[in-house]
């Protein structure tokens, strides 16, 4: 057999693909894309040629066959009947890929797809299988520098790891690498076999870099990893309670950014087409690991914001009500079919995902981080769960809001099975949001922040042609009537205004009372004063800090403000101490009344424990203070009058009505509707509202041509 026939033969049975073609994010996932598919189709790659920031070559490690060398005989010569006994050599495998850097992505090529030997049948069989991790290497320099022998060494290491595949040989190989300094490992996970719980507990504890750091260091996520920004600029992230730094978020780089979308657009299409139930069971097994980790979700929400244990917790739960609602959202989707519109042409409508959406929490100072929808701000980031089910592929942007918590929802995502490039999470400020609306991949932007900011928002991706909902300012009221039930209307009263410290857009920071307020101030100031103000990690805590200094100062300028201009103090909670916290950004419930609407404590958000309280003497005046305000968030009414409540609902122009209860969290099938100017946009959130915010019909008009008894179909059909 000759070589030619040799070679040829055996490519016929090496049935082994190269990897897809394809465009990645950095240097190691292009790596960890090849390699893990060349482990799938019985070949092993390594690194042949590098210039770490240029390009990357690969190549198959496996050496190939010993071709034959023996040249053929003639059949009628003499050495016909000798065996020639001449050397053979190893014939190189020609498989190659290169990987080069492009405008900051690295691009991936198959220069050679084909093998010259049989793939592997274990992959365990394969000498890479046999190296050392990290961990072990350092336990082979320690016990080298206790003396002990290699043989020595390997019967240790595998009282540890039974299963270790490595020879004397290869402990000698890391000697002489140790005695040269290095202790770089080369890590093929893919290739490794199953290890030892022992080893599985040891490599469970290993955390990344940006954990280790002191103050951790908040990654972004992009492309399904964790990645440390590589910007200088960060923001120190404070305990409102003890002024400590919990951690660090570096601002995310132009690069980053475009690397992050680039990771949504090519993880669209593989989302868009994976089945509804496909979709369903990762929403299921996310579900599942929310509620098993919902204590420590919850505390490390009071450690970063200040909130209550009690806060956070219900605050994750209604989180968790938005991921149990998408469990479902198969039968949301459903378009409609109408059989014979005309002559056999039948039409149906589909509804699709648009594609790349950005939700953008942002805030202008560190106080204004606070607008968001209800008490779920926490969770927030849970809601593209809506969008999941659709197809729609979200990227994050958390200048100043919970960012470990937003980690930790992320890593359950992943660990539910969420594919690479789906979720994507930046953090950023003012050039972020600009590049999220002017990014033409990103075809709609959910907004929550301050006023200014979220026109913003709106003016400049609408103009570029973006759908857009932002919910910004928020000034609730409540009015309450002379007949209220006492007991219940304080209890709400003190809940709504003073709960999560003011910080939430449903909170109640304006009373309206028709009639006298003196009836109501004692007990109002008796129910104020039983709240416990503490750290929100503390037991028993009824009401936490404010987020900040900045917001601690905003509001007590406020409420210095209205003083001066003639409101009363009833209760002042500016001067509170905390035991054990004295640096923290501690407001008690304050209380002012006579406040009028010209104050600027009435016309600016507070975002802090305080009452506004005001007097007028009929309903119909309450409700044009309630239609006056710029404000349409929402409004309360108190009241045993059936008539009242029902003139109060019918007129007053707010998008959440209550009554005889504050203004509630929608509830994850309803949306949570603002007028505006609290609301920009078209589609509210949640809800089949949110659904078709994410989504876009499509019509489908069809008809056959041929027909069972043998007539031509018309094509005839009415156009107007």
């Amino acid at each position: 057999m000759t070589d030619v026939q040799s070679s040829t033969e055996l490519n016929e049975t090496a049935h082994m693909l190269a990897p897809p073609p394809g465009t990645f994010v950095d240097r190691e996932e292009l790596i960890q894309h090849v390699g893990d598919f060349a482990v799938s189709q019985g070949y092993v790659v390594t690194i042949k040629q590098s210039k770490r920031d240029k390009v990357v070559v690969l190549g198959c490690d496996r050496g190939g066959v010993y071709r034959n060398r023996r040249k053929p005989a003639e059949e009628s010569s003499v050495e016909h009947n000798r065996k020639r006994k001449t050397g053979s050599r190893l014939t190189n495998c020609p498989f190659e890929a290169v990987g080069k850097k492009e405008d900051g992505l690295w691009v991936l090529t198959i220069k050679n797809g084909t093998h010259n030997h049989e793939p592997l049948k274990d992959m365990s069989e394969h000498p890479s299988a046999r190296r050392f991790t990290e961990r072990e290497v350092l336990l082979i320099k320690e016990m080298t520098e206790a003396g002990l022998k290699p043989r020595q060494i390997l019967k240790r290491l595998r009282q540890s790891n039974p299963e270790l595949l490595s020879t004397p040989k290869h402990v000698y190989n890391v000697k002489a690498k140790l005695r040269q300094g290095n202790t770089n490992v080369r890590n093929f996970k893919s290739l490794r076999p199953e290890k030892s719980a022992v080893r599985n507990n040891y490599l469970a504890v290993i955390e990344p870099l940006w954990r280790q750091c002191n103050p951790p260091r908040v990654p972004n996520l992009i492309g399904g990893r964790f990645v440390d920004s590589q910007s200088c600029a960060s923001i120190d992230i404070l305990n409102p309670a003890s002024q400590q730094v919990v951690s660090q978020v570096p601002m995310t780089t132009n690069e980053e950014f475009k690397a992050a979308v680039f990771s949504a657009k090519r993880a669209f299409s593989l989302w868009h087409n994976t089945p509804v139930s496909t979709r369903q069971r990762i929403m299921f097994k996310f579900q599942e690991l929310i509620d098993r980790d919902i204590d420590k979700i919850a505390m490390n929400i009071s450690t970063e914001h200040g909130k209550t244990l009690r806060d956070a917790r219900d605050g994750v739960l209604r989180g968790l009500e938005v991921v149990e609602h998408a469990c479902g959202m198969g039968n949301v989707l459903k378009g409609y079919f109408v059989p014979d519109v005309y002559n056999g042409i039948d039409t149906h409508s589909i509804r699709e995902s648009l594609g790349v959406c950005a939700d953008v929490s942002y805030c202008c100072h560190m106080w204004q981080y606070i607008h968001s929808k209800a008490i779920r701000e926490e969770s927030r980031f849970l809601l593209y769960f809506f969008s999941y089910l659709c197809g729609v592929i979200w990227r994050i942007s958390y200048p100043l809001l919970y960012f470990w918590a937003s980690v930790m929802l992320a890593e359950l995502a992943i660990e539910a099975g969420l594919p690479n490039g789906v979720l994507n999470i930046v953090h950023g400020t003012n050039d972020i949001v600009n590049a999220i609306c002017d990014d033409d991949d990103i075809k709609a932007v959910s907004f929550v922040g301050s006023n200014t900011v979220g026109a913003y928002v709106y003016a400049r991706a609408s103009t570029k042609g973006k759908r857009v909902q932002s919910n910004i300012g928020a000034k609730n009221h409540a009015v309450i009537m002379p007949d209220a039930r006492v007991d219940a209307t304080l209890k709400a009263l003190v809940t709504a205004g003073f709960g999560a410290a003011g910080q939430k857009c449903t909170a109640l920071s304006a009373v309206v009372f028709v009639g006298s307020f003196s009836q109501w101030k004692d007990k109002l100031v008796e129910h104020a004063k039983s709240l416990k103000v503490n750290a929100g990690t503390e037991p028993d805590t009824d009401l936490g800090p404010v987020i900040s200094k900045q917001a601690k100062e905003h509001t007590c300028r406020l409420i210095q403000t209205g003083v001066e201009s003639g409101a009363k103090l009833v209760l002042d909670g500016r001067n509170i101490v905390v035991p054990g916290y004295k640096h923290g950004n501690f407001i008690g419930p304050t209380i002012l009344s006579d406040v009028t609407v010209d104050m600027r404590c009435y016309k600016e958000e507070i975002l802090g424990p305080v009452l506004l309280c005001m007097e007028v003497d009929s309903i119909q005046k309450a409700i044009n203070i309630v239609n006056s305000n710029k404000y349409g968030n929402g409004a309360s009414i108190f009241t045993t009058s059936n008539a009242a409540a029902r003139k109060f609902q019918t007129e007053v122009e707010v998008g959440q009505v209550g009554i005889n209860v504050p203004i509630s969290v929608s509830l994850p099938f309803s949306s949570f509707i603002s007028s505006r100017p609290s609301f920009v946009g078209d589609l509210n959130f949640d809800g089949r509202a949110g659904i078709q915010f994410y989504t876009q019909i499509k019509m489908v008009t069809k008809q056959w041509t041929d027909s069972l008894d043998g007539d031509e179909a018309t094509l005839e059909m009415p156009f107007a």
